[in-house]
Formats: C-alpha cells, structure tokens, sequence
C-alpha cells in the first residue's frame, strides 16, 4: 500500500468519526522520522481515543499494524507510528497548546479535501 493509499484510508477513518480539522503535512524532506503527519483532534478525550482506534482498525483491516502506538495518561495526545506515517491525535485544548502545525509549518500541507464527506 503506497503512502497515498494510507493516508487516505487515515484520513477517511478520522472524518467517518467526525475528527475535526484533519491535515496532512509531508515532512519528508525536513526530517528523518516519517515522511507524512496526519494531525487531528477530537472534542473529548474519549473521543480522542475513538478517533486513534478507529485508524488503528482500518489499518489492521489491511493488514498494516502501528510499529508503536503511545498515548498520555487522560488520553489528550495518542501518536500512531505507521514508519512513513505518524498519526497524531489530541483534544483540541492539547492540540492548541502544542502547536504542531506552527513547528511543521516548513513542511507541505497536502490537500485532502476530496477524501472528507461533504455536509
């Protein structure tokens, strides 16, 4: 399965459970540790959590299991390490305080408006 292929899988997964505010950086040329990030955040913790269980399935589903998957305690960031794709997913006051997009912000942001469902 191509990187391509991958993240539009992730990304249909985040958008079917309502994570909001997806974005795919490719980072490939700025760092050794993935060529793409896949950001989100969801409304709660627990939603949190749905929204990384949820990639997590439809990957197995495929036969493609995380190398690690890591999470703080309460569940307000969960990292997915996929080797070339690193899925991050936070409550949106982690996501705030982080700002992993500003610390990207070199890396291109891909276009996935053509896997999100229309509402």
């Amino acid at each position: 399965m191509t990187a391509q292929e991958k993240i539009k899988l992730m990304v249909k997964a985040l958008d079917s459970k309502r994570g909001e505010d997806i974005q795919v950086i490719k980072i490939a040329d700025l760092t050794i540790l993935a060529d793409y990030f896949v950001i989100v955040n969801g409304t709660s913790n627990t939603h949190a959590r749905t929204l990384a269980d949820e990639v997590e399935f439809q990957m197995t589903q495929q036969g493609i299991e995380p190398d690690r998957r890591e999470a703080d305690t309460g569940n307000t960031w969960i990292v997915l390490d996929y080797e070339d794709i690193i899925v991050h997913v936070f409550y949106k006051d982690t996501r705030q305080f982080y700002k992993l997009e500003s610390n990207w912000a070199d890396g291109e942001q891909i276009d996935i408006s053509e896997y999100l469902v229309k509402e």
